[in-house]
């Protein structure tokens, strides 16, 4: 079993940006892929960022290639997206997932664990 904590969503005008952490409980966190989704009001939860997990491969919507990253430390068993450039359109519902898949997923069905989800607003 794994508990997911995301933490650092908030608000920020255009052009600013977060950096969000995701702490996971138990001791095998290095085993997970992980990865972050987002829902933004009125639409389906989409794929944001993945990473392996060694942390060597890293994947993205092409909605945010060049503006966000993902990492990992694997001995702080947590997950970061630093965030830069943020638009309107990056508000949502920003969740941490884990999943067995050591590469990682674009596929929320193949995510095993979820957390409870931090607010982003980017206001204009």
């Amino acid at each position: 079993q794994v508990q997911l904590v995301e933490s650092g969503g908030g608000l920020v005008q255009a052009g600013g940006s977060l950096k969000l952490s995701c702490v996971a409980s138990g001791r095998t966190f290095s085993s997970y892929g992980m990865g972050w989704f987002r829902q933004a009001p009125g639409k389906e939860r989409e794929f944001v960022a993945g990473i392996s997990s060694n942390g060597v491969s890293t994947y993205y919507a092409d909605s945010v290639k060049g503006r966000f990253a993902i990492s990992r430390d694997n001995a702080k068993n947590t997950v970061y997206l630093r965030m830069i450039s943020l638009k309107p359109e990056d508000t949502a519902v920003y969740y941490c997932a884990a999943t067995l898949y050591s590469t990682s997923s674009y596929y929320q069905r193949s995510y095993d664990y979820w957390g409870q989800g931090t607010q982003v607003t980017v206001s204009s």
